[in-house]
């Protein structure tokens, strides 16, 4: 019967190594995920300077919206003088309107070069990525990540649970919720 109970005892005292080493080996390779795009609009949405990014994009898609309001009138114009068979004004039309989206166009990637220039220096904002970092490794040691990957860096990661997406908890911890 002694024998009975120390086989039982060396069994359990067995299991319970195993389970301790099995729960140590899940720490380690403990992953996280951090949507870094979502922090990042979340930290600056009420700066100045996205405020100012924001501002100019909205202008220039009013104007865009106002030249082709232009360019739609010009080309009602054409149409209505051909209707009427008035083929000399309907041909001075059509030289406005190719000036006109010769303008637009040159317009259009004069503005979109500066609104990515304005985008590029946003995000390039070193303070933001000292804060991200400092965070990221207080949430890392904190939930026990061993790793936390990117999602912006996509084509390294083919599949993720959203139980290891921290982003939430990573613009909870820069005080933007």
């Amino acid at each position: 019967m002694k024998v009975f109970f120390t086989k039982r005892i060396a069994v359990f005292a067995l299991l319970g190594i195993f389970s301790a080493a099995f729960s140590f080996a899940q720490q380690i390779t403990k992953f996280a995920v951090v949507d870094t795009a979502k922090v990042y609009q979340a930290y600056f949405r009420n700066s100045a300077p996205v405020r100012n990014y924001e501002n100019k994009k909205e202008e220039f898609k009013r104007e865009i919206d106002r030249l082709v309001a232009e360019l739609q009138r010009l080309n009602d114009q054409k149409i209505e003088f051909e209707r009427k068979g008035n083929d000399t004004e309907a041909m001075k039309i059509e030289a406005q309107i190719t000036k006109k989206s010769d303008f637009i166009n040159e317009y259009t990637n004069a503005k979109n070069i500066e609104l990515e220039s304005l985008k590029k220096s946003l995000q390039e904002n070193n303070s933001f990525y000292k804060k991200l970092y400092d965070t990221l490794a207080r949430v890392a040691e904190s939930g026990g990540y061993s790793m936390i990957l990117n999602l912006q860096e996509s084509n390294a990661i083919l599949w993720y649970s959203s139980s290891v997406d921290i982003t939430d908890q990573v613009i909870s911890q820069l005080g933007l919720m």
